[in-house]
């Protein structure tokens, strides 16, 4: 039995670009490489040097991350309270890392070699500093790429759905379409006044 409607649409699946394709696959070999790094310096040392160092690192990763969230809230907090007094907040300084910082510790808390020494290397500020600027870049350049490749957005729509008039007043209102009927006008139909 059919009811007449149309059947579901389906969304299409979304393809992923070249980069997001391989994304398992690399961390999924980046968490074999982890793996083989702990075995090897445990042949190396012993099994209790590798869980020294796990242990270490989940220690100094939380610290970091406890460290960089005291003063992002700190932070907050004296904006705040320069906004409620009427000053302007000051403008950050150009790479304030907090966000990078608590990125760092992350990467420091999670077990294995490599990510403790990227956790650390992010630690550095030069390196916060070059990579906050490279972020922001790359955003600002995504940001414009969209902007233009989509000239006719959600403001535009809205914008387009009013009738300015010319003393500046704004009038929203429909346009409805008067089509004559397909049967034709009928004795019984309202006529409108001529």
């Amino acid at each position: 039995m059919t009811t007449g409607a149309p059947p579901p649409i389906r969304p299409s699946r979304t393809r992923r670009s070249g980069p997001l394709r391989f994304l398992p696959l690399g961390i999924a070999a980046w968490l074999v490489l982890e793996i083989w790094l702990l075995t090897v310096v445990a042949g190396a040392t012993s099994g209790f040097v590798v869980l020294l160092l796990l242990v270490g690192g989940l220690v100094l990763g939380s610290a970091v991350i406890k460290r960089a969230g005291r003063r992002a809230f700190r932070k907050l907090s004296e904006a705040v309270q320069q906004q409620q007094s009427g000053v302007a907040p000051e403008p950050e300084a150009a790479g304030g890392g907090g966000a990078l910082t608590m990125l760092g510790g992350l990467l420091i808390i999670l077990p294995g070699l490599i990510s403790d020494a990227l956790g650390l290397i992010l630690l550095i500020p030069p390196v916060q500093k070059a990579l906050g600027r490279y972020a922001e870049r790359t955003f600002e350049r995504k940001v414009r790429e969209v902007r233009e490749a989509s000239p006719g957005g959600l403001g535009d729509a809205f914008q387009q759905a009013r009738m300015h008039r010319p003393d500046g007043k704004v009038v929203q209102g429909e346009v409805t379409r008067d089509e004559p009927s397909p049967r034709g006008p009928r004795p019984d139909d309202p006529q409108l006044p001529r």
